[in-house]
């Protein structure tokens, strides 16, 4: 089945309102193996809306709308829906009735009854975190409009609990997707290294971008969860045996929450002294339940005089190498790992910009270091030869030490 997702709203153009519902929409459908061929995104315009619904109606088996089905007088996705699919508006006794009780004891205006009106013959999808219901309709040609409301909170149960069942509707097919989170390698290389891997059906291998890391998503179909991991599981091992000790877990979903286990596991504890990254690492590793087992201390070191202070980075180093440089690197890590005892210190230290840099140390040089009170380790990060943003250097930044972090408990090499 051939899909797309019409996101209608004004508000969505002007960039007042960030649209989350494609991103949720999109997941949901590639979980029950619904290909996705196009996104767009229409103000609230009935004529426009309906030409875009013809345009996506031509080339998809399903259209599914989000937004535009509330109770004022610009919500008209319903009444445009209802028109292109060649159906009239009836009341549904029962999402009237949702609306009745929702408005008990409340005044309730006639705009809010009016939700209740839907294409004949459609099948219903309740609300049950607001007023307005959606639905699912077919043309004449015998293809779906499903439409969504566009509050998240509204329409991600609907999805999950009314849409995505029906979408299915007897196939009991279970789908089950594995990922495979790579760090240190781009998506274009991985791409490279497991092309006969990608035009496979069933599984299906796709590579995803994200900031500073992807990931390989294996997808298999079966009649039962057993099965469908059976299908999953030599191809996971394959692919990690190409790209090797670049993927950092196929288990949890994040470097800090596989870090996190690690220590949890092997009973070690972490520390971390941090200039540019501000305290994104001990911050990224303090978001997870459970990481008051294995995280210590946390110091925001960006001034040389609390670098001496809190981690005992030497005066004459900082004067001597500079503040960005691999040596007060090592002495921030070393400096924080004597000072909270942990089995682990982390020191950071570099220009996130967009100013402070020189022809020397330009906008993006950080190094990272990570040291276990015996031996230090230090990596140098440079600059992107692209324009990036301060938050893609504390980013990148972040995401080595949790990874220098990794390499070590898992006996890798670090650098």
């Amino acid at each position: 089945m051939k899909a797309e997702i019409v996101s209608v709203g004004t508000e969505l153009l002007l960039g007042d309102v960030v649209n989350t519902d494609t991103t949720i929409v999109a997941k949901a459908l590639a979980e029950i193996g619904v290909s996705m061929q196009y996104a767009c995104t229409v103000g609230d315009n009935p004529q426009r809306l309906e030409q875009v619904l013809r345009d996506s109606l031509s080339r998809c088996d399903l259209v599914i709308t989000t937004g535009g089905l509330g109770p004022t007088e610009d919500d008209l996705t319903k009444e445009t829906i209802a028109r292109v699919a060649g159906k009239t508006l009836v009341e549904d006794k029962q999402s009237l009735q949702r609306i009745v009780d929702y408005f008990k004891g409340r005044t309730c205006s006639e705009n809010q009854y009016k939700q209740a009106m839907l294409p004949q013959g459609c099948y219903v999808l309740p609300n049950d975190e607001g007023t307005a219901p959606g639905c699912v309709c077919q043309t004449p040609e015998g293809k779906q409009i499903a439409m969504l409301p566009g509050p998240p909170a509204e329409l991600r149960p609907m999805l999950e609990n009314y849409l995505i069942p029906y979408l299915r509707g007897d196939d009991k097919t279970v789908i089950l997707s594995r990922n495979i989170h790579v760090f240190g390698k781009g998506e274009g290389t991985v791409a490279q290294e497991i092309a006969s891997f990608v035009n496979g059906e069933n599984p299906t291998v796709a590579t995803y971008a994200k900031e500073g890391e992807m990931y390989i998503r294996v997808t298999a179909r079966a009649h039962t969860k057993e099965a469908a991991e059976a299908l999953c599981a030599p191809v996971v091992k394959a692919l990690c045996g190409i790209v090797g000790d670049y993927v950092y877990t196929t288990e949890y979903d994040s470097l800090a929450e596989t870090v996190l286990h690690l220590l949890m596991d092997q009973g070690k504890t972490i520390s971390t002294a941090e200039s540019c990254t501000g305290g994104l690492i001990a911050k990224r590793i303090t978001d997870l339940p459970g990481s008051s087992a294995v995280f210590e201390m946390g110091a925001v070191t960006y001034s040389n005089r609390i670098k001496t202070l809190l981690v005992d980075v030497p005066e004459d180093l900082l004067r001597q190498h500079g503040a960005v440089s691999e040596e007060v690197a090592a002495a921030m890590a070393q400096g924080v790992q004597k000072r909270s005892g942990s089995t682990l210190g982390v020191g950071v230290t570099g220009i996130a910009g967009p100013g402070g840099g020189s022809e020397e140390k330009p906008v993006g040089l950080v190094y990272v270091a990570l040291s276990d009170g015996k031996e230090t380790w230090v990596k140098g990060l440079k600059p992107s030869p692209v324009p990036r943003k301060r938050s893609f250097y504390r980013n990148r930044a972040a995401s080595a030490a949790l990874d220098m972090a990794r390499r070590y408990l898992t006996g890798l090499p670090i650098v």
